[in-house]
C-alpha cells in the first residue's frame, strides 16, 4: 500500500528513516551501488521528497503503527 512521507529520524545505526503517514516506518538508506538515494544525504533533499508515496509492506500485512522517536 503506497503511503505518504511525513518526516525523518535517524535509527541508532545512525541510517535515515522515513516516517510514514499510516504510522510505520521505514529506512531510506543511500547504500551505493545497491541502493541509490542521494536525496536522503542532505536536508534539502529529505525535504524535497516529504509527501512522496513509498511502498508499505507493514500496511499490506496489517502491521500495528510503529514506535515515533521521542524529540
Amino acid at each position: 500500500m503506497k503511503q505518504p512521507i511525513t518526516g525523518y529520524h535517524k535509527d541508532d545505526e545512525d541510517h535515515w528513516v522515513a516516517q510514514l503517514a499510516c504510522g510505520h516506518n521505514q529506512h531510506v538508506r543511500h547504500d551505493p551501488p545497491w541502493i541509490n538515494r542521494p536525496w536522503v544525504t542532505t536536508p534539502e533533499g529529505r525535504a524535497s521528497r516529504l509527501g512522496v508515496e513509498l511502498d508499505c509492506r507493514k500496511c499490506d500485512e496489517g502491521a500495528p503503527p510503529d514506535d515515533r522517536p521521542v524529540g
